[in-house]
C-alpha cells in the first residue's frame, strides 16, 4: 500500500494540471468560433451595398441620446436596455393614439369649415399611413436599443429602408387617389366632357405612379435600377410587337379622351352602329343599339371612323316638299305659298329666320312647293310634334282651297288612227 501512494500522488498532479489546460482549450475554441462568426458577418455586410438611410441615422441618433441620458454604456443587453425598448413601443402606441384621436380629428373639423372638399378627402386618406409610420418608428427604435449581432443589424437596416419607403409610397398613393377623386367630382359638377374618361385616366395614372414608386423602393435598397429598366425595355419591345392591337386601342382611347366627341349617355352613330353610349373603356366602347342589343366597338375603330353625335343638335332642320296637282292655277299656288309660310312661322318652336317657302319645281307629276325651317330645341320628340302640327295645318289649308296633293301619275294620250286610203282598181 505504501508503494502505491507515490503513484497515486503523481496521477492526481497530472489531473490537476490537465483541467486548466482543457478549460483554456475550450475558451480558445469559443474565441475562435466567435471570431469566425464576426468575420462571416463582416463579410456579409461587406458584400451588401451601403444604404444611405437618413431615417436609420435619425433613429440611431435618437437612441444614442436616450441611452446617454440614462447613462447606459454597457456593451451587452441589460435590464435597462429591455426597459427602454419597451418604453419606445409604449410611447409609439400612445403617440399613434394621439395622432389619430386628437390631431387628425382636429384636422377633419378644420377641413369641414373650408369651402373645398379636397381636404375632406385628403386628411382621412393620410391618417392610416401616418399612424403606421409612427408605429414603425417606435418598433425600429426599440430594436435599435437592443444590442444585436452585426448580421441582424444589417437585416434590420434593409428592413427599415424598405418599410419606410413602402409606408411613404402608400401615403403618397392614397393622397394621389384623393386628389384624382376630387378632380372627378369637380368635372361632374361642372359637366365637363372629361368626366366620362376620369375612371380610366385614374387607373392609368395610378399604375404609372405605382411603377415609379416600386422602382424608387428598389433603388433605395441599393439595387441598380438601370439594369432592371434595360431588361424591361427588351421585354417591353417584344410585348409591344405581340400586342399591337391592344396598344392601338389604347391610343384610340387617348384620342377619344382628348377630342371628346361623345360621352356616356349620348346617342351616336359610329360606322354602321347607331345607339346610346353605355361605357368608354381603355380597349373598347360599348353602344346599346336601337334594338337593345349591345355592340362593342374597338377604340381604334372609334378613332378612325366618322362619328355622328345625335345628342348635340343645336336645332332640328326640316326640309319638305308639298306637291300639288297640275290643275292648280298660278294664283292658287301663290296664295298657297303665303299660307304655308304663315303656318310655319306661327309655330312658337320654329325659328322665324330659318323659314323658307317657295314654289320651286314643275315636276313630272306635281307642282312642288319647297319649304325649310329649323326648330329651336334639339329635342327630337318636340321636333316631331311641331312637324306634325305643321303638316296637319297644311293639309287643312289645301283642302279648304279646293286643291289636291299630287301623287305619281302618268297620262297616256293616243292619236286617232289614220284612215286607210282606198286604192282604186284599174
Amino acid at each position: 500500500m505504501k508503494r502505491l501512494q507515490p503513484l497515486f500522488y503523481t496521477l492526481a498532479a497530472l489531473l490537476l494540471n490537465a483541467i486548466p489546460a482543457r478549460a483554456q482549450d475550450a475558451a480558445a475554441d469559443q474565441a475562435a468560433q466567435a471570431a469566425f462568426n464576426n468575420n462571416a458577418a463582416a463579410a456579409v455586410a461587406s458584400q451588401r451595398p451601403t444604404l444611405p438611410n437618413p431615417a436609420s441615422d435619425f433613429l440611431e441618433h435618437l437612441v444614442d441620446s436616450i441611452l446617454s441620458l440614462f447613462n447606459v454604456q454597457a456593451g451587452a443587453n441589460t435590464t435597462t436596455h429591455y426597459v427602454i425598448s419597451a418604453l419606445f413601443l409604449a410611447g409609439a402606441f400612445l403617440l399613434r393614439r394621439v395622432v389619430t384621436g386628437l390631431i387628425f380629428r382636429w384636422l377633419r373639423k378644420l377641413a369641414s369649415k373650408t369651402e373645398t372638399t379636397l381636404d375632406d378627402k385628403l386628411f382621412p386618406a393620410l391618417e392610416t399611413p401616418v399612424a403606421t409610420l409612427v408605429m414603425l418608428i417606435g418598433i425600429l427604435a426599440a430594436l435599435k436599443v437592443l444590442k444585436l449581432s452585426a448580421e441582424s443589424d444589417v437585416y434590420i437596416g434593409y428592413g427599415s429602408t424598405g418599410a419606410f419607403s413602402l409606408v411613404i409610397l402608400w401615403g403618397l398613393l392614397r393622397a394621389f387617389n384623393a386628389v384624382l377623386d376630387h378632380a372627378h367630382e369637380v368635372a361632374l359638377e361642372r359637366q365637363m366632357g372629361v368626366a366620362a374618361f376620369m375612371p380610366w385616366i385614374k387607373k392609368t395614372l395610378v399604375a404609372v405612379f405605382v411603377v415609379f414608386g416600386v422602382l424608387m423602393v428598389v433603388q433605395s435598397l441599393g439595387y441598380n435600377v438601370t439594369a432592371v429598366l434595360s431588361t424591361l425595355g427588351i421585354g417591353g419591345l417584344a410585348f409591344a410587337l405581340a400586342a399591337q392591337d391592344t396598344i392601338a386601342n389604347l391610343f384610340g382611347s387617348i384620342v377619344v379622351a382628348i377630342d371628346q366627341p361623345f360621352k356616356v349617355g349620348e346617342t351616336v352613330k359610329i360606322g354602321a352602329s347607331l345607339g346610346v353610349v353605355e361605357d368608354i373603356g381603355l380597349r373598347s366602347t360599348k353602344i346599346r343599339l336601337v334594338d337593345k342589343s349591345l355592340v362593342v366597338v374597338p377604340n381604334k375603330s372609334v378613332a378612325s371612323e366618322p362619328i355622328v353625335n345625335l345628342s348635340r343638335f343645336t336645332g332640328r332642320r326640316t326640309e319638305q316638299v308639298f306637291g300639288l296637282t297640275y290643275d292648280s292655277t298660278p294664283e292658287q299656288l301663290e296664295t298657297m305659298v303665303d299660307e304655308i309660310r304663315k303656318i310655319i312661322t306661327a309655330e312658337p318652336e320654329v325659328d322665324p329666320a330659318s323659314v323658307n317657302v317657295y314654289f320651286r319645281d314643275l315636276n313630272a307629276s306635281s307642282l312642288d312647293i319647297w319649304s325649310v325651317y329649323v326648330t329651336k330645341s334639339p329635342d327630337n320628340n318636340l321636333h316631331l310634334a311641331t312637324r306634325q302640327r305643321i303638316n296637319l295645318a297644311v293639309m287643312r289649308a289645301v283642302a279648304a282651297r279646293g286643291l289636291s296633293f299630287a301623287f305619281p301619275t302618268q297620262t297616256v294620250m293616243t292619236a286617232e288612227p289614220v284612215a286607210k286610203k282606198q286604192v282604186e282598181k284599174p
